[in-house]
């Protein structure tokens, strides 16, 4: 647990940092781009499927007394836009977690380990395809997972813990890989994932936690058509960070375990600002 706390502090530092916070530029654009482009074609024509829908097996009857029995009525008027804005707020976030992959956590990782782990050395266990290979990989399983989990809803707390942990193994699986593709073999990796995986697991359900902000302004972008494409836009800014913030815990944890593997010595003390 020290290390997890060690490591949290100096990603808080560097998050902070010039160079950090200008890597949240790319993916924040490539995502507005992208999800600009498919809200604009894609979202009338998906409320206008699920509304037919909901009328076709009578659903907004079904939905009404349901959301009445929880003293949530007043959210029958807009089920279907809340239930469109529910399926595609994983895939925002997929999309996010790409982005960081392929131009975050690179600079990110020569960032934290020229200044902090120069004695390491790298091994490249991993790759760009390995990277967005594991995403994929790890998103649709845990699709599959979400779904089963959806009838937990009906009893919040259970929901609540559920998803925390879901959305915490999706964030320690695919962070980890990235964390660790330049410098960690394939072998050294795996047995990293294998010994830490309930470390990682925390650190991926706190950053999981915090990832739930942006998510509630993506929902509630539902409530007022006018302000939604801004709310859209800031999620997507806030998740970029929380991401960027996620990736230095991440990078800070594995290297640090990575060097005790090794039996080198860990991470160092902080570098000045210009080194």
């Amino acid at each position: 647990m020290r290390n997890v706390l060690n490591s949290y502090g100096r990603a808080l530092l560097s998050q902070l940092h010039g160079k950090i916070l200008l890597l949240s530029v790319a993916p924040f654009i490539l995502s507005l781009i992208l999800w600009g482009a498919l809200l604009y074609v894609g979202l009338q024509p998906l409320i206008d499927s699920l509304h037919a829908l909901f009328t076709q097996y009578d659903f907004f009857r079904t939905s009404g007394q349901v959301l009445a029995t929880f003293g949530l009525g007043v959210l029958k008027a807009v089920i279907v836009p809340l239930i469109a804005m529910f399926m595609l707020l994983p895939l925002m976030i997929l999309t996010a977690l790409i982005f960081m992959g392929l131009f975050a956590m690179p600079a990110i990782g020569r960032h934290i380990g020229g200044r902090h782990f120069p004695q390491l050395e790298k091994k490249h266990g991993g790759s760009l395809l390995g990277s967005v290979g594991t995403s994929l990989a790890t998103f649709l399983l845990f699709i599959v997972v979400w779904v089963f989990m959806l009838p937990l809803y009906a009893f919040p707390p259970a929901a609540l813990v559920g998803q925390a942990v879901l959305w915490g193994w999706l964030t320690y699986r695919v962070m980890a890989y990235d964390a660790m593709a330049d410098y960690a073999s394939a072998e050294e990796r795996h047995a990293i994932m294998r010994t830490q995986r309930w470390p990682l697991l925390a650190i991926g359900m706190v950053s999981g936690a915090a990832g739930a902000v942006p998510g509630m302004l993506w929902m509630g972008g539902v409530m007022s058509v006018v302000f939604f494409p801004f709310l859209a836009a800031f999620a997507i800014w806030l998740y970029v960070l929380i991401f960027i913030f996620t990736g230095l815990w991440f990078q800070y944890y594995c290297l640090e375990a990575l060097s005790r593997l090794r039996g080198v010595r860990g991470m160092t003390d902080v570098a000045p600002a210009d080194a």
